[in-house]
């Protein structure tokens, strides 16, 4: 595997592209914006340095908006917040002109962030963003983020509030829908994955 800097990352500029930023910054704290978008730099670092062939714009999209369902004004008391971030998606894939496919695409893509894997071979997108918000979250799968690119990316990006807003985040959730993916992982011990997240070392 090739060693790859901020300078190499495919970072797409369409007016969708430019829609999802323009979305994230008024509604997600600064926290949460640089937890999106460093989810989408670190899951196109993942693809490039294991010739992961992905579709970007999808991509970027998506990991800006997966965490959209954990804001207040997008927040859903009947399904978890990854569907809800989901639905948002489509709504937005729709006001961007996207076909009906690709606006379920970018659903699906948030939505199976949450799973315990996802198949790259069945989902590229989906696989990578999976993995990239484990990496940001816990740090699971860091070894994968070469040292040079991690630090280049923080600077731009910096981790802010972000241990402590997402694990009230991730609590709050788990107490209001217990059945939920975020009450899961709260019960598997999340919040002592995020403190230690090398990351904020």
């Amino acid at each position: 595997m090739s060693s790859v800097g901020f300078d190499d990352l495919l970072i797409p500029d369409s007016p969708a592209c430019r829609g999802a930023l323009e979305v994230v910054a008024a509604y997600e704290t600064p926290s949460l914006l640089n937890h999106s978008v460093r989810s989408y730099l670190w899951a196109a670092a993942h693809a490039q340095r294991n010739g992961i062939a992905f579709d970007a714009e999808l991509l970027y999209v998506s990991a800006l908006l997966h965490d959209i369902g954990l804001v207040a004004q997008f927040d859903s008391h009947t399904v978890p917040f990854e569907e809800a971030g989901g639905h948002v998606a489509w709504v937005f894939g729709a006001g961007a002109g996207w076909p009906p496919e690709r606006r379920v695409r970018a659903s699906e893509i948030i939505v199976r962030h949450m799973w315990p894997e996802v198949p790259v071979e069945e989902d590229p997108e989906g696989h990578l963003l999976e993995l990239a918000t484990g990496i940001d979250i816990s740090g699971r799968g860091l070894d994968g983020v070469p040292v040079g690119l991690r630090g280049e990316v923080l600077e731009r990006y910096p981790r802010l509030d972000l241990a402590e807003e997402f694990t009230a985040c991730f609590r709050d959730q788990a107490a209001r829908k217990p059945g939920s993916s975020a009450a899961l992982s709260v019960s598997a011990g999340v919040a002592d994955r995020i403190r230690r997240n090398p990351l904020d070392a």
